[in-house]
């Protein structure tokens, strides 16, 4: 039996194939109930808008992704020669890593995303309540969710933001203690700026101004973050009360100018204000910068930012795909584990059944005999038995964890014809 995944991903598919092969059933009813093969014995599907995956663990490996490959054409319609060229497979423990990193967001579009671990267990759960995962899928997801956890909690490959409109919020976070208590104003309406107040309004801010040339678009897009739209003649007034100012607009020219500002942190007292001017041209005047508690970040500003901070995490996946690999070698020393008992059982029922043939033709030859002495026959039998097999047996366990139990299992079942 082989653990076993294939399926195609962004690296490998254009987003033109992965959306003719993506589930839109999103608990997955319908593939887990109509998928069934001889060579799947356990299943689970993972269909994201990056990737479509068949984890399987399958005692014919060829069988099963043929299976797969055959399943995907049949129901999206699609023939199999249009997609297989993108299709990748990982067997044994490049399929645990793969499943590991997967989890661990290190296959991810965006490293350190985290929203994979979510879509993972929903995969999982659902396969499960499909009745489709066994003892091998069920102990392979679970410490696949364990590994993911990990990763998140002994590294800081979640810390640094990729995003510009989350680059952003981080900044913020640094320049004000509490964000909760700030007054945010967006100038324009563009989709970074829309983002980054969002990412705010989940730390907390509840004070938003919009503000936009056109007064339609202001009132749509205030509408939609539960904010204020304020008039486009009277943004400046509303600076002295704003603490965080997300301007996107398309004027040629700067709207925000030094001296303006100048008289904005006169009448606040000085107390710290923070401009990001994602416009192209700058909406702001650089010379803000100059000014005490004034902190201005432009779009190459946030885009630096944002390189540094995917260093940071590249530096931390180092340590991440570590992890990865110690938990892949413990699980490979537990699937081993499992697939030495049945040998250990089989050897252990051809011994018994040979003692009991033998021990018969001996009471036999030895005619009638006294209870005493037959207990004691059984029993020298018996410890004869146990005796030959504890070596055999030690051995077959302590195997699986030097990475030799595949071997030693095979071996042992060829030698005593186990599958006769």
């Amino acid at each position: 039996m082989s653990v076993v995944v294939v399926g195609v991903n962004h690296k490998t598919a254009p987003v033109a194939i992965r959306e003719r092969l993506a589930f839109t059933d999103q608990t997955l009813t319908e593939p887990l109930a109509q998928l069934h093969h001889p060579a799947v014995a356990e299943m689970v599907v993972l269909s994201t808008c990056n990737r479509v995956e068949f984890y399987l663990h399958t005692p014919d490996p060829e069988a099963g992704v043929a299976g797969c490959v055959d399943f995907l054409a049949t129901y999206h319609g699609l023939p199999a020669a249009q997609f297989v060229s993108h299709l990748y497979q990982f067997h044994e423990a490049e399929a645990v890593r793969h499943l590991f990193r997967v989890a661990a967001s290190l296959d991810s579009m965006v490293l350190g995303e985290p929203q994979i671990l979510g879509q993972v267990k929903a995969a999982y759960l659902a396969a499960r309540a499909a009745g489709r995962t066994g003892t091998v899928l069920t102990q392979l997801f679970e410490r696949a969710l364990n590994v993911a956890k990990s990763v998140r909690s002994e590294t800081g490959i979640g810390d640094h933001a990729i995003s510009v409109s989350y680059a952003a919020v981080e900044l913020a976070k640094k320049i004000f203690e509490r964000l909760q208590e700030r007054t945010v104003m967006v100038l324009g309406a563009g989709e970074t700026s829309e983002l980054a107040v969002r990412h705010l309004l989940r730390q907390g801010v509840t004070r938003v101004w919009v503000s936009n040339r056109t007064a339609a678009r202001a009132e749509k897009l205030a509408q939609e973050l539960q904010a204020k739209a304020i008039p486009w003649e009277a943004f400046p007034e509303y600076l002295i009360h704003t603490d965080i100012v997300l301007s996107s607009t398309s004027a040629p020219q700067p709207i925000i100018h030094k001296t303006l500002v100048q008289e904005v942190m006169r009448a606040r007292k000085n107390r710290p204000m923070f401009f990001i001017d994602i416009a192209v041209p700058r909406d702001v005047d650089p010379a803000v910068n100059a000014l005490d508690n004034v902190f201005l970040y432009d779009i190459d500003d946030l885009e630096n930012v944002v390189e540094a901070n995917r260093r940071e995490r590249q530096q931390e996946a180092l340590a991440a795909e570590d992890l990865v690999w110690r938990e892949v070698r413990y699980f490979q020393q537990w699937l081993a584990a499992q697939e030495a008992v049945p040998t250990i059982i089989a050897l252990r029922q051809r011994a018994e059944m040979i003692r009991l043939e033998e021990l018969d033709k001996a009471l036999t030859k030895l005619g009638p005999l006294g209870d005493r002495e037959r207990r004691l026959i059984e029993a020298l039998t018996v410890g004869i038995v146990n005796k030959l097999l504890h070596a055999p047996t030690v051995n077959l366990k302590r195997s699986s964890r030097t990475g030799q139990g595949r071997d030693y299992v095979q071996l042992m079942r060829r030698l005593f014809e186990l599958d006769q």
